[in-house]
Formats: C-alpha cells, structure tokens, sequence
C-alpha cells in the first residue's frame, strides 16, 4: 500500500486531497497546526476507508520541530511515496508601501520555508521508493495582479522551486509536479482577511468558483499517471477567471 505526507491537511485543498487518497487506498501521514481538527480528521479517514494514519502536528515553519519529527519518524512509516506540499496562505491584500511586514513574514515563512524544509527533509525517504513531489502553487505564481505583490512573489518562488527540484532529482528518479490553481473557495480568503467573514464572502460572489474537490482530483490525476509520465505543472482555473485578478461576475457562466 502506498504512502503519502500531505501539508495542510486541516481544511481546503489539503483535507479534500487527504480524503481522495484514503478513497485511492493511500495510508497518510497528515500535516497541521490545529490538534483538535488534525486528531478528528485522522480518526474519520481510518473509520471511513480503513487505512493507517500518522498525525505530524508540527509547524512546518519551525525547521527544528519538522526536522524532529522526522528524526523521530517509526521506520515503518519511512517508505513514504508522495509528498504533497499543500500548506500555505495568503495575509493581507495592500500595496507594498501599505503592507503589514507580519504578514509579509507568515506569507514568506509558510509559503517558502516551510516548503523548503519539509522537502529538504524528505529528499532522503523519496529517493529510497523513487517517490513523488507535487507543490501546489497558484495562479499568483504564473501571473501578478494588483495587491498580490508579497503573496505573488512567494508563489513565483515556489514556481522556481518546482523547476529546480524536477531537475535535482531527476537522475533519482523522482517526480515533481505543480498544480497552480486560480480562485478556490476555502479558508484562504478568510485567512487573507483576518478572519473577516463577510470580505471574504464577497470574493466568491457572483460566479461559479473553484473548490477544493476540484483541485484535489487534479493532484490525483498528476499522481496517478505511468512512471513514464511526468506533468510538470497544471494550471486549473474557474471558467469566470481567464487571468489573475481578472473576475467575470454575474455573467451566467
């Protein structure tokens, strides 16, 4: 049986991923801040599709506890196959001279580093199955739109990243992918808002947005292609979304 650590497994992108993998027979290892919704989680995916699940309740912008935990990882779970980076956020949405630098940092520090180091300390455990890597990157990483400047930047970074690991760990014979979605109802916005419902709300509003499902079986297409096959990247978008930033609204589509 397959195994897979997922980023972010709590809510959004992460949590519907986590979900069509256990449906796909995967066991998990499965990643997030908040215990209470991480243990609920990992007891509902075992219930439901009878397969074993680690929690790795760690913070994946502390390189020290994510390094620790895989110090500490049981060597049964060591035979991992797919690593998905899915945790990430966004934080705020001003120009630069407006732009709060605490967000710019929780941005910089999940987004990149946190990324960085949960790869980095992966590489090893990925070489032995010759394993998979798929990064979630965004429409922001492709395109800038007007008060993305950080967020944009950070997701351009994991563009650059993505390229450079498909090429690192070619000869090992890992796969790296990207899936690079556009607007995806989920927590992000209200994440992005701090925690204002009703501006997140307004995101979403007259058109037929993303959600999360749709991206997870993106991730399974990617995954589930021959060994001989790699899909780069892919980006999935609403059809009331050509571009970033740019929304057709109440159009009927």
């Amino acid at each position: 049986m397959a195994l897979a650590l997922i980023t972010g497994t709590t809510s959004g992108i992460g949590q519907a991923t986590a979900y069509t993998l256990a449906e796909q027979g995967f066991d998990l290892i499965i990643n997030g801040r908040r215990s209470e919704r991480l243990e609920q989680q990992a007891k509902q995916l075992q219930d439901d599709y009878g397969i074993k699940v680690l929690q790795m309740h760690v913070d994946i912008r502390n390189s020290e506890d994510v390094a620790l935990f895989f110090e500490n990882l049981p060597n049964s779970w060591k035979c991992i196959d797919v690593l998905i980076n899915n945790a990430g956020l966004a934080a705020g949405l001003q120009n630069i001279e407006g732009g709060d630098i605490d967000h710019w940092n929780r941005m910089i520090d999940t987004n990149i580093k946190g990324l960085l180091f949960v790869t980095k300390a992966m590489i090893p455990l990925l070489k032995q199955t010759k394993g998979y890597i798929i990064n979630i990157g965004s429409i922001a990483g492709k395109e800038v739109y007007p008060n993305g400047n950080v967020y944009c930047g950070t997701k351009h970074m994991v563009d650059a990243l993505n390229k450079a690991m498909r090429r690192e760990l070619a000869e090992a014979g890992i796969r790296v992918s990207s899936v690079n979605p556009g607007a995806v109802e989920t927590e992000f916005s209200i994440v992005r808002m701090d925690g204002d419902s009703y501006k997140a709300k307004s995101v979403y509003d007259g058109f037929e947005n993303l959600i999360a499902q749709d991206v997870a079986d993106t991730i399974w297409f990617v995954l589930s292609r021959p060994p001989h096959v790699t899909i780069n990247e892919i980006t999935i978008m609403p059809t009331a979304q050509p571009a970033a930033g740019v929304i057709l609204r109440d159009q009927g589509l």
